[in-house]
């Protein structure tokens, strides 16, 4: 899946600041270009991780499809 980000060099620090706008707070940062893009990947695959979710009993656990 191809996801959009954002790459920002900081002139007083250096580094490459990256994000991803489709994702809210995936941020990331690296010593050069490439090894910013690096982090970010990792940063988008832990981002959508699901969560473990420890439900009730009788609890109704339904997925739904958006667009």
């Amino acid at each position: 899946m191809k996801w959009r980000v954002i790459l920002e060099f900081d002139p007083e620090t250096r580094d490459w600041a990256v994000w991803c706008p489709e994702l809210s707070g995936c941020v990331s940062a690296g010593e050069t270009e490439e090894e910013a893009l690096e982090n970010i990947r990792e940063a988008i695959a832990l981002y959508l991780e699901p969560d473990h979710i420890e439900l009730k009993s009788g609890t109704v656990l339904r997925e739904v499809l958006v667009g």
